[in-house]
């Protein structure tokens, strides 16, 4: 069965249109777009693509504003790393499905629509399997299905703590899989994903998590699994990172891995903060996906990303809430936009002669990334893709009165972000309607619930 709606004006591909009617299938995907009809909008306010976040750690929502503190005389992203460590040692299945449900109704409510889960604690506490070697798997796909929000997700290869295949800590021991158990993990997910209409793919974690052996056989394995699955990869984050893969190998981390992977439109390079100029013309080159998480990259001072370097280049990118630090589509790209101001000292860096407005610009390429690096068809509001879209509330304060790429520009630099929005959609489902979403207050509720539980429990 056909179902529309009609949008006073919709952010497609090519730009703004007015009066765009929107339909789709039963199966939520996209039939027709139509701008210019005659008849009566449906919609309270304009109509934009969802947003895909393309990088997420489900279970770091829950220390988010817990390390807030100076534990050590010079705090970094390894100080905090050793923090989430203790944290994820005592999570449980229960409080994991808990955590992403609660997480994920708040992705919805707040204009993400689809995330990639970069998935990485997979056994017991003492390191042991599950007697089901997928139970955290399941729960995060529960927690997706249950909240309605499209899902990739990503079972991480983590086997060694640094360059050089040195032994894991005692605190990554529930990450730890060998190649072939990852592999059977992979087969053992493919069907359920697909039964589900998620996608499945793989994340070797990092180039100090995998040695090159490791990676090797893994990307052999699935392409034997499935030869278009994403890819999802940590690099050059932090600079020590940088200088130690080149103590390593001779190479700076971006550099090695195009010269010792089959990286393509497959990929998403996560991150990839730090790159030379050769890295950053290469990298795109590629066809990669840049997946920027600009307020976990800022609340662990990673660094900036060079943009303008990239967009030269010919770079995608998307953007993820990575740590869920903050958890707002349009927050991380203020954020993105705010620390190219600072870093080139000029003001709408992400906007260019095609489309002027620079919040239109930066949510047409982050869905254009997002949807590459998900490897869904959720590419935007055109033919083929699924009808993902967040409807703003042209009534709301900051949005009342002006054009619809005005709106956005408010929605996103100068509103609350998450309040200017009304009705988010997926697949052709409302699942967020007068900004709320049906499960927010019992989702809320049990996030509460099992983060005080991680908490009592702590040492």
């Amino acid at each position: 069965m056909t179902q529309s709606i009609l949008a006073s004006h919709a952010l497609l591909p090519t730009g703004w249109h007015k009066n765009v009617r929107l339909e789709w299938n039963d199966k939520g995907q996209l039939t027709h777009v139509e701008p210019n009809t005659a008849a009566s909008t449906t919609t309270r306010g304009p109509a934009i693509p969802g947003t895909p976040n393309l990088h997420s750690h489900a279970f770091q929502r829950a220390i988010a504003g817990l390390t807030e503190y100076r534990a050590e005389a010079s705090d970094s992203f390894w100080s905090w790393r050793t923090l989430m460590y203790r944290f994820a040692l005592r999570l449980d299945p229960a409080q994991l499905e808990a955590i992403a449900l609660g997480l994920y109704v708040e992705m919805l409510e707040a204009g993400y629509t689809s995330v990639c889960e970069f998935h990485y604690v997979h056994h017991q506490g003492d390191g042991r399997p599950y007697a089901d070697d997928a139970e955290l798997a399941h729960a995060l796909m529960r927690a997706a299905q249950r909240a309605g929000i499209g899902l990739t997700l990503l079972p991480v290869l983590y086997q060694t703590s640094g360059f050089g295949a040195k032994p894991p800590s005692d605190g990554q021991r529930r990450f730890i899989r060998s190649t072939e158990s990852m592999l059977r993990l992979l087969e053992g997910l493919k069907p359920l994903c697909d039964a589900q209409g998620a996608r499945l793919g793989l994340a070797p974690h990092s180039l100090r998590a995998v040695p090159p052996d490791a990676l090797r056989d893994v990307l052999a394995g699935l392409d034997a699994i499935d030869p278009t699955a994403p890819v999802h990869i940590h690099i050059a984050e932090q600079t020590q990172e940088v200088d130690d893969c080149v103590t390593w190998s001779g190479q700076r981390p971006v550099a090695w891995l195009l010269d010792h992977a089959p990286v393509d439109a497959r990929w998403c390079l996560v991150h990839a903060t730090h790159m030379d100029a050769d890295e950053y013309r290469r990298a795109a080159a590629s066809g990669a996906v840049a997946g920027l998480c600009p307020t976990t990259e800022a609340n662990l001072g990673d660094g900036i990303f060079d943009l303008p370097a990239w967009r030269a280049a010919g770079g995608v990118w998307g953007v993820g809430s990575d740590s869920h630090i903050c958890v707002n589509a349009a927050e991380e790209l203020l954020m993105l936009e705010y620390s190219q101001r600072l870093a080139t000292r000029q003001r709408n860096v992400a906007a260019d002669a095609s489309q002027p407005h620079v919040a239109s610009a930066m949510t047409l390429a982050a869905v254009q990334g997002g949807a590459q690096a998900s490897g869904r068809a959720v590419g935007g509001l055109a033919v083929g893709q699924q009808a993902d879209f967040t409807v703003l509330d042209a009534e709301h304060s900051a949005l009342a009165g002006l054009d619809a790429p005005d709106m956005l520009s408010s929605h996103v630099f100068a509103s609350h972000r998450t309040s200017a929005i009304d009705a988010v959609w997926v697949a052709g489902r409302p699942r967020v309607q007068a900004g709320r979403h049906p499960l927010h207050d019992s989702a809320s509720a049990g996030f509460v619930a099992a983060r005080r539980q991680l908490l009592q429990d702590s040492p």
